[in-house]
């Protein structure tokens, strides 16, 4: 498949400084890190929805704490 895409000057110095560095082609590291980063954003995306699953069932079952303790506790965690 063929994408044409419209760069700034900066971003292109830069994939082709990398392609440079790492002896290939642009467009093979164009596409590695287009790969690198959808990969990160469905783990991440697992894991957010693992996080609010955790949450509700945790909620449902009783295991909470009252929004005054939530602060109290970021107030010390973070020395506010």
């Amino acid at each position: 498949m063929t994408i044409t895409l419209n760069l700034s000057p900066d971003l292109e110095m830069k994939l082709q400084n990398k392609a440079s560095q790492e002896g290939k082609e642009i467009n093979q590291v164009i596409t590695e890190l287009l790969t690198a980063l959808l990969e990160w954003e469905i783990e991440d995306s697992k894991e957010a929805i693992k996080g609010i699953q955790k949450g509700l069932t945790d909620f449902e079952s009783g295991n909470y704490r009252s929004f005054d303790e939530f602060v109290e506790e970021q107030y010390e965690k973070y020395n506010l």
